[in-house]
């Protein structure tokens, strides 16, 4: 017979409903434990051992299968795989580049090229072994904290007593849910002086060297911290007068992409070079054959080269550890003072534990000779029962526990009763009395470096120096001061030509058909000025609008102190006559400026650019006018003053103008002046001497102008 189905009320019902979690609340809680899991266990570094999860794992792994000799990279990924819950895809990448730091691991095998960014063999070819260096400072089980691996079937480290500012000295970097860490790598010999600096109370200040060396300026590392930057340099030789040579690159760079920086400036124009070449081996050596055009001025193609190239590089530190569980951002002295403090932490826990060894050895030393030395062992020989046997021994150790450090324990009974016949008959009171002795020698000294902590930690660095600084000095020059810098504009060839169509207003280097104006680049600014009063400032462009009836184009240089614009105007359809002289410095790409008083229908009707000690001269010829007897107005610059582009000008006169013409008289030659004809002809009943005057040529730096006056 079939069950039947028990019914459930609307109110249970309801009730059930409303222990449901909404899906925003479970994306909420979800996220937060995922990104404190990337966090803690991917891509920040720990501040006690300076290492990630990975590379820590790898580390131990390797410490495990440690027999002297090499090991086969695939397997040691295999034996990590117990521990670390990812692929073996994050493990290879990991330990590839912890070898190719040769701090920790030696290697065996093609590992890659960190100058060419070659990658490395599989990992079925490269071998490797933890090197003296890992195993003296890295490792100590006794002092190691464990927890269960992922699957509970192994012990792993929480973290690795390293007796050493490891994270410093490899440098890492990692990007976690809305954090980012990037630690710069910094120098051996330097990281261990820094220690004893610390240790010694003296300031440190600590900088970043790069196993590719290069030239760095270090004005703005701050400290590691968010907010600094750093500048790299590759070191450039100059062979001969044809041929530079790229010995050191960038840190981040390899010679490949520093290479194809290089041919993708030159193929844009900014440098020219003729030939490179890739010598790379042991050292890098890129060589450069200069093109005939630059190899005059090698100096200008180093300049480009760090302006348009990798061959400088910004950059951008940002210091970020796992402190206690949380993530935190320190200065990379703060990192070396706790680096220092923890491995002195680390030296007095293995001093404590040497010294209770030592102790418990020179116990059962004692404890040993007494027992043979009174034959306590023979009393043993009448006991029946093993409660008897340690009740006896007891017994006859009490007249002598006075002589031991601390009391007899059960567990020294029981070793006692394990003691070899062969043993007690071979037994040398003489040397056992020396090995006591031996083991008070090895207590008070360890008793010393105790009561003097701090200078036995830094004996310790020393020797450390001592034994594993050869051959670590710093790769990365440093300057005195901040790198000299480099405009772009100044150090780029011309790579182009402008040209104009002054009627249309368009201006461009893709304008070939029309009017050319001067070659220039592609990083130039250019300034133009129309007939009606506007000024623009804009990037070249293959085509560009600038304004109608353009008077003047030419490249803009924005620190130009010695141009000066002069221009007479009309403002507005009649309005007066207006002059001004004015220079351009700070503008805004791409705004239409104007120069004149702002009302619609004015004109230019004289415009020329001179230097600040040049000054045209002008006469501004009227239009005739009944009782109108002076029909030219002079006019000489000399007595306008500079102003700025926004200043309105003076009036010249309040008369309509027939024209404006440049006159011969002028204190230094003057460039071509553009001039206009702004007014119909003047009639044939105006006076003789202004109609029948014969045209003049006027005198400029370029060529003459001939000026026609139409009757």
């Amino acid at each position: 017979m079939a069950k039947r189905k028990k019914e459930v009320k609307p109110e249970e019902k309801k009730k059930e409903i409303t222990h449901h979690i909404p899906v925003s609340g479970m994306f909420e809680n979800w996220f937060i434990d995922y990104a404190s899991y990337v966090i803690l266990e991917r891509a920040v570094p720990y501040l006690d051992d300076g290492l990630k999860p990975v590379q820590r794992r790898i580390l131990h792994s390797m410490w495990e299968m440690e027999d002297g000799r090499y090991n086969k990279v695939a397997n040691i990924i295999g034996n990590t795989m117990k521990y670390h819950p990812h692929g073996d895809a994050s493990i290879s990448d990991a330990i590839i580049q912890i070898g190719q730091r040769d701090l920790l691991i030696d290697t065996q095998g093609n590992w890659g090229n960190i100058y060419t960014g070659d990658s490395a063999a599989a990992s079925r070819y490269i071998e490797a072994r933890l090197t003296k260096f890992a195993l003296d400072v890295v490792f100590n089980p006794k002092t190691t904290i464990w927890q269960q691996s992922y699957d509970g079937r192994n012990k792993e480290p929480v973290t690795l007593p390293v007796k050493f500012p490891l994270l410093l000295a490899s440098g890492i970097e990692g990007i976690a849910v809305g954090l980012a860490c990037k630690i710069l790598p910094h120098n051996f010999c330097e990281l261990i002086q820094g220690s004893i600096d610390v240790l010694r109370k003296k300031k440190t200040n600590i900088l970043p060297d790069f196993a590719t060396g290069g030239i760095a300026d270090f004005s703005n590392y701050n400290e590691g911290m968010r907010g600094g930057r750093i500048k790299v340099r590759a070191l450039i030789e100059k062979r001969d007068r044809k041929t530079l040579v790229i010995k050191q690159i960038p840190f981040g760079t390899t010679t490949q992409s520093l290479i194809d920086s290089i041919l993708a400036a030159n193929d844009k124009g900014k440098l020219k070079v003729k030939k490179v070449e890739d010598n790379t081996a042991a050292e890098v050596e890129i060589v450069l054959y200069l093109h005939p055009d630059s190899a005059e001025d090698s100096d200008k193609t180093i300049e480009a080269l760090y302006a348009f190239t990798d061959c400088e590089v910004s950059i951008s530190p940002n210091s970020c550890v796992i402190r206690d569980g949380k993530p935190v951002f320190m200065s990379v002295n703060e990192m070396l003072k706790e680096s220092t403090f923890n491995t002195q932490e680390l030296l007095k826990r293995e001093l404590e534990i040497k010294l209770s060894e030592l102790m418990e050895e020179w116990h059962f030393a004692s404890l040993e000779k007494i027992f043979i030395e009174n034959r306590i062992y023979r009393k043993m020989e009448d006991c029946e029962t093993w409660e008897a046997v340690i009740k006896t021994i007891d017994k006859g150790l009490t007249p002598f526990k006075k002589q031991l450090k601390r009391e007899v324990t059960e567990t020294d009974i029981i070793r006692l009763t394990e003691i070899k016949i062969k043993r007690i008959s071979k037994f040398d009171s003489f040397k056992a009395d020396e090995h006591i002795k031996d083991l008070n020698a090895k207590m008070k000294e360890v008793k010393e470096n105790l009561a003097n902590l701090t200078q036995f930690t830094i004996n310790y660095f020393k020797d450390l120096l001592k034994k594993y600084g050869k051959g670590r000095e710093r790769r990365t020059q440093i300057t005195e001061g901040a790198f000299e810098l480099i405009e772009a504009k100044k150090v780029v060839i011309n790579n182009t030509k402008l040209y104009v169509n002054r009627e249309e207003g368009f201006a461009g280097y893709g304008l070939k058909k029309d009017e050319f104006v001067c070659e220039c680049s592609d990083l130039d600014d250019i300034i133009a000025f129309s007939g009606d009063g506007k000024m623009m400032v804009g990037r070249i462009d293959e085509k560009k609008y600038f304004g109608k009836d353009i008077r003047h184009i030419a490249v803009f240089d924005k620190d130009d102190s010695k141009t000066v614009y002069n221009m007479i105007y009309r403002d507005g359809l009649k309005g007066n006559i207006m002059v001004k002289r004015f220079q351009v410095s700070g503008i805004t790409r791409d705004k239409v400026y104007d120069l004149t008083k702002g009302n619609e229908n004015s004109k230019v009707l004289f415009f020329s650019v001179t230097d600040v000690n040049t000054v045209p001269q002008v006469d501004v010829i009227l239009k005739p006018r009944p009782k109108l007897r002076n029909l030219v107005v002079k006019v000489n610059f000399a007595e306008v003053g500079i102003k700025n582009r926004s200043a309105i000008g003076n009036i010249v006169t309040k008369f309509p103008v027939h024209k404006v013409q440049q006159t011969g008289k002028e204190t230094v030659s003057v460039p071509l002046a553009v001039m206009e004809e702004i007014s119909p002809a003047p009639s044939l009943k105006q006076k003789p001497d202004i109609s029948k005057k014969k045209a003049e040529p006027v005198k400029t730096a370029d060529k003459q102008v001939q000026i026609k006056l139409e009757i």
